[in-house]
């Protein structure tokens, strides 16, 4: 029989169980294309998601065998050798270099693929690089990830409502600091300039190195595109490129120039460097 003191005795208080801390960010680096991608997933590493960074990471391999210009075995350095006409490419390069057409003309010639006189597509294929391989990631359930390919960010939603992702631009006058942070989240962050490869773009109007900006930073909905308007913009100089990104609703522009001047254009959103 049951003890009736026990039916009486008041019960233990509850003990309130602690919070679970959040998951740490599932990060993965891989050198690749020349640079190296870094992937940062703000989810638990589950093993759907570690699936999808395979798929993205291989896709990067894949690109990097079609395009890579500085591949003998890839398909740019044979079509460059003359073996390959762009008819008789494959038809995923011929779509990228159908992109690489478009991009021509939104920049009205700034950005070319052939500015040197030979094809080297880089300028679209990374910022497409990145683009897909963060919307690999996407589609598998982890939107809240940032991938970055050397310097073309693609950053996904932020955690909270309202809340923004914080991304710092190294300052091309001095590389051991910050020159702003761009917040925004669910964006793309690209930053094109000589850097330490020095002033390895060419402008197609006159086949001489860029020059009159040391960094085009551009900001906006997708990588490729912004990617491209960096680049366009080194080519241009800081008050072409200023006036033209004006016509592409929803990117905006920060340059440093060859004489150290900073100028931010509408919409672009940073703050002063404190991380």
């Amino acid at each position: 029989m049951a003890d009736p003191a026990a039916r009486t005795a008041p019960a233990a208080p509850a003990v309130p169980a602690a919070p679970l801390a959040p998951a740490a960010p599932f990060r993965h680096s891989e050198p690749v294309m020349g640079t190296v991608f870094s992937f940062v997933l703000d989810h638990p590493p589950e093993p759907r998601l570690r699936r999808a960074l395979d798929r993205a990471v291989a896709l990067l391999h894949h690109l990097d065998r079609l395009y890579s210009p500085f591949r003998a075995d890839s398909v740019v350095s044979r079509m460059n050798r003359g073996e390959l006409g762009r008819a008789r490419a494959p038809r995923e390069v011929a779509r990228m270099l159908e992109l690489a057409d478009r991009a021509h003309s939104a920049t009205r010639g700034a950005f070319d693929a052939w500015a040197t006189g030979r094809l080297d597509p880089c300028g679209v294929v990374k910022g497409w690089a990145v683009e897909e391989a963060y919307r690999t990631l996407r589609r598998a359930g982890a939107p809240r990830s940032c991938v970055n390919g050397g310097g073309d960010v693609r950053l996904g939603p932020a955690a909270g409502p309202g809340a923004v992702r914080r991304t710092g631009i190294v300052d091309p006058r001095r590389p051991d600091r910050l020159l702003a942070v761009v917040e925004g989240a669910d964006c793309a962050v690209a930053t094109s300039g000589p850097g330490e490869r020095g002033r390895h773009i060419t402008d197609p109007r006159t086949g001489e190195p860029a020059t009159g900006l040391l960094s085009a930073t551009v900001t906006g909905p997708d990588a490729v595109w912004a990617d491209v308007f960096a680049t366009a913009s080194v080519v241009l100089g800081p008050a072409a490129a200023h006036t033209w990104i004006r016509a592409h609703p929803g990117y905006a522009l920060l340059t440093v120039a060859d004489d150290g001047s900073v100028r931010a254009g509408p919409g672009f959103r940073c703050a002063a460097p404190d991380l």
